[in-house]
């Protein structure tokens, strides 16, 4: 049998955070890059077993399936039980384009009461509860990296980013998760 090579997930075994503030690396999940016009959101959302939304800074959810709004006619989708959301979109019958990102982007989880603060850091966005609800979800930047922030609980986010800035978005967040105890 032939030696097969395994890639290591990024930022696998990184901890941070402080004592108000937890930084996880999320479990690896499925992701799509979808874009579609608004006659094909019902075939798609029937498809995907959720509701596409279509008002922006806004995200539908069932279960461990997630569509967040990033423009007029994009979205990005995370299965985080590795669903084949590839599959269920072609199944929709509707005119869309769908791209697997999955390998592309790394997700961490920041959480506890420190968070928004953690956030607000490195991102311009105003994070506060009253405009940035649970289930708001938005394409912004954390330092110098682009993000997909989406606010899962009152006190949780899950920040989405490019393998290849997933080291400084980290550090970042660790060191930021530091500053808000103080």
């Amino acid at each position: 049998m032939a030696d097969v090579a395994i890639r290591k997930p990024a930022l696998a075994g990184r901890l941070g955070g402080s004592a108000t503030v937890r930084l996880a690396v999320a479990s690896p999940a499925s992701r799509v890059a979808l874009r579609a016009p608004a006659g094909s959101l019902a075939a798609l959302s029937l498809a995907l077993g959720l509701s596409v939304p279509t008002t922006p800074k806004t995200s539908g959810r069932a279960g461990v399936r997630s569509a967040l709004w990033l423009g007029p006619d994009e979205w990005l989708l995370i299965d985080e039980a590795g669903g084949d959301l590839m599959a269920a979109c072609s199944s929709a019958g509707a005119l869309h384009s769908a791209t697997d990102v999955s390998h592309r982007n790394v997700a961490v989880i920041v959480s506890g009461p420190g968070a928004e603060t953690t956030l607000s850091a490195g991102c311009p966005q105003d994070l506060s509860l009253s405009s940035f609800p649970v289930g708001a979800a938005s394409r912004t930047i954390f330092g110098k990296a682009e993000i997909v922030l989406l606010r899962t609980e009152e006190d949780t986010f899950r920040v989405e980013c490019w393998r290849s800035f997933s080291d400084y978005v980290f550090g970042l967040l660790a060191e930021a998760a530091e500053d808000a105890e103080h």
